[in-house]
């Protein structure tokens, strides 16, 4: 009898149903020859400092730095309760653990996720307490339909040969740990003022909250400047008409008018003629296969009110229904020896389509290819087709399934031509652009819209009429916020090499292991640097709140914002994986850095990075409600009635838009001003070219809904 031990019970009844097992036991389903359980994620944890100690259980600076000669694992804690244990995992465990020492059970075979944490929550649980008296397998696979289950069943590895992978979890969980318990526990001592949440810091969530900050700096240090450009419209004998860019030097924007006023009064009813024309034919390839960053950076980008980890739960839940491969990837190719699989499932997935007969299966090396692979394959549904999804699960697979069918459609082709025309007094040129679209291609899958530029046809040497001609003034714009997908591209290359208009081809080329975390993690890091307010979004745009501003520029332990630095440990936890590096080694530094950090801080100036005000005092009222005359007070996203649990709606947002785009927010003495007369001078706005101007403001609901509405008056 062979026992089966699953990382979740949903992957356990898939493997149940692959070897058409039906009989379902408390905790596990037992056929002829095997028994299949489960855990449900982790089932153990690491001691707390406390359990090591029981001075630790209060915070004194003194007891830090804190390092266990012996790392420990208990029952992982009650949510609801981290006093005890959960009852659950402790149940489950029992039943594991008796399920092992059954006489008539000669192996065991660890089938959880193919990746570090996966390996962890296997080993933590089989080796828990005495080493098992069985032979320990491991099952390898990157999905769970049945025609993989069983093959993958034939195949299974010594669990001993996944050593590296093991010691890579341990290091990154230990690593984690010390670094969070040490310098979280000493940052809230030293710069906390107040009792409540812990001034939070980890190896992860440091550097991208750093990657925010610095975009934030750039945008406010933006000096905006004018420029100006010069365009023409032309027109031929056959009174079609065209326009042109003023070029000199190969330069387009201008800083001086004055240079293209007088060019533009030069050229006044003066002929022009075609001197150059370029025609030429371009290919486009379709984007590449989806790994995870990738896959969330699309959706979030496309779908308003997504986030990373919102796409990261529903492609897990895809996956654990058999429908697409294993989503925590950071490839964008294939595996070659899953050419054959590939092909037919190319072949499931396109039999209705209304353009099937333009698929063609094809093995290219930028679909598979070893080089480009890292553990796991790129995101590709299964054979299995989904009969019902709900609409998230859809959106999600849809897009992977028409990212995979895009791969084996014609390139799409498009003409592009480029005119010259000159005006013989003038120095410089005009220069026009035009693109046609001729072979839709891949565009087809998800009727991706072309916009066509058509020039009409001229040849060389042609004259045309100069029919009018502008000079136009521009202002250079600041760099745009992060959104999660500029940010999940960041992190994935630790800014190395990283362009935001760069191809996904590019991204691909860094250097495998070099990043901030790691797909499975990035969208829990976003996620936890908005739970702990560092940073906050503005409808997509990511931007860090006044107390993740004072963190990055007083925290004294710079290394931890470093994303050099964090990409290291990085590489090294997958140098470790690859077996490259050791364990003993990484933990070592790691200590010893930990060790520096604490005294760091311990010996940094005395400053409050953040003051927590009790809840427990009653609320200052700013002024009446302008709707119910109740109480407006201050929480903690804006200016509210208190009537609010009646169903009054009138709030001022501490990120209200209108107010945003003039680099202002709303303050506590601007409210109490506005509530009492009705209009608030506000100082110091600034313009859209950067400069700064003063105003009154009023707050007016609107005549059609039951919302408010700036309203702005001009002050001498």
């Amino acid at each position: 009898m062979r026992l089966i031990l699953a990382e979740k019970p949903s992957v356990a009844k898939n493997i149940a149903d692959a070897l058409q097992i039906k009989t379902k036991q408390d905790g596990y389903f037992e056929g002829n020859d095997y028994v299949i359980t489960w855990a449900f994620g982790h089932l153990v944890q690491l001691y707390d400092a406390k359990d090591y100690e029981s001075k630790m259980a209060r915070w004194k600076i003194d007891n830090f730095p804190f390092i266990p000669a012996d790392f420990k694992y208990k029952v992982k804690s009650d949510p609801r309760n981290r006093q005890r244990s959960d009852r659950g995992a402790e149940k489950q465990l029992r039943i594991i653990h008796n399920l092992m020492k059954r006489n008539d059970v000669d192996m065991i075979i660890s089938a959880c996720d193919y990746d570090r944490e996966g390996q962890l929550i296997g080993d933590s649980i089989i080796y828990r307490g005495t080493k098992p008296n069985k032979k320990v397998y491991r099952l390898l696979l990157n999905e769970w339909t049945q025609t993989e289950v069983l093959k993958g069943l034939e195949s299974i590895k010594p669990n001993d040969t996944m050593k590296p992978l093991r010691d890579a979890g341990i290091s990154r969980q230990w690593a984690d740990w010390v670094i969070g318990i040490n310098l979280t526990s000493v940052a809230t001592l030293k710069y906390q003022k107040g009792k409540g949440k812990a001034l939070n810091i980890g190896r992860v969530l440091l550097p991208t909250l750093k990657i925010i900050y610095d975009r934030d700096m750039e945008i406010e240090t933006f000096v905006p400047e004018d420029y100006f450009k010069l365009t023409a419209t032309f027109q031929t004998k056959d009174k079609h008409k065209y326009e042109g860019t003023y070029v000199e030097g190969n330069k387009e924007k201008f800083k001086s008018k004055e240079m293209l006023d007088k060019v533009n009064q030069t050229i006044q009813a003066k002929q022009a003629v075609v001197i150059d024309k370029q025609v030429e034919k371009k290919k486009e390839f379709a984007p590449l296969l989806f790994n995870l960053s990738n896959l969330q950076g699309y959706i979030t980008n496309k779908y308003k009110g997504w986030t990373s980890d919102k796409v990261l739960k529903v492609a897990q839940s895809l996956y654990e229904k058999k429908f697409i491969t294993y989503p925590r990837t950071s490839s964008m190719a294939l595996e070659e020896s899953l050419v054959g699989k590939t092909a037919k499932v190319l072949e499931t997935h396109s039999s209705d389509l209304p353009y099937k007969d333009e698929v063609k299966f094809q093995k290219t090396k930028r679909v598979f290819n070893n080089a480009k692979v890292e553990s796991h394959s790129a995101i590709i549904p299964t054979y299995v087709k989904p009969k019902r999804l709900s609409s998230d699960d859809q959106l999600v697979y849809t897009a992977i399934k028409n990212r995979f069918i895009m791969q084996f459609m014609p390139l799409a082709e498009y003409e592009e031509t480029k005119l010259t025309t000159k005006v013989d007094v003038a120095e410089g040129v005009f220069a026009s652009k035009g693109k046609v679209q001729l072979v839709e291609g891949w565009k087809k899958v998800e009727n991706i819209q072309s916009k066509d530029t058509i020039l009409p046809l001229v040849h060389v040497q042609e004259e045309v009429d100069l029919l009018d001609s502008k000079v136009s003034s521009h202002v250079t714009k600041p760099p745009k916020s992060h959104t999660e997908r500029t940010l999940l591209r960041v992190m994935e290359t630790c800014g190395k090499g990283y362009k935001e208009d760069e191809s996904e081809e590019m991204a691909g080329t860094i250097l495998s292991g070099f990043s901030i975390g790691t797909p499975a993690t990035r969208a829990e890091t976003m996620k936890k640097l908005k739970d702990i307010g560092y940073i906050t979004a503005r409808g997509k745009n990511l931007v860090c709140t006044e107390l993740g501003k004072k963190l990055v520029e007083t925290f004294p332990v710079q290394d931890l914002f470093d994303l050099e630095f964090t990409g290291r440990l990085e590489k090294s936890l997958s140098d470790i994986q690859k077996g490259k590096s050791s364990k003993n080694e990484f933990l070592s530094m790691i200590f010893s850095f930990t060790n520096e950090s604490v005294e760091t801080i311990k010996g940094g100036k005395d400053i409050i990075i953040n003051e927590l005000v009790s809840t427990s005092s009653t609320k200052e009222v700013l002024g009446k409600c302008p709707i119910c005359r109740s109480g407006v007070i201050e929480g903690q996203k804006g200016f509210g009635c208190s009537n609010w649990k009646s169903g009054c709606k009138f709030v001022i947002w501490k990120n209200d838009k209108f107010l945003a785009t003039m680099k202002k927010k709303p303050s506590k003495t601007m409210v109490k001003s506005l509530l009492k007369n009705g209009v608030v001078t506000v100082k110091g706005l600034t313009s859209k070219k950067g400069n700064k101007f003063n105003a009154n403001m009023r707050y007016e609901k609107n005549q059609d809904n039951n919302f408010f509405s700036w309203k702005m008056e001009f002050t001498k």
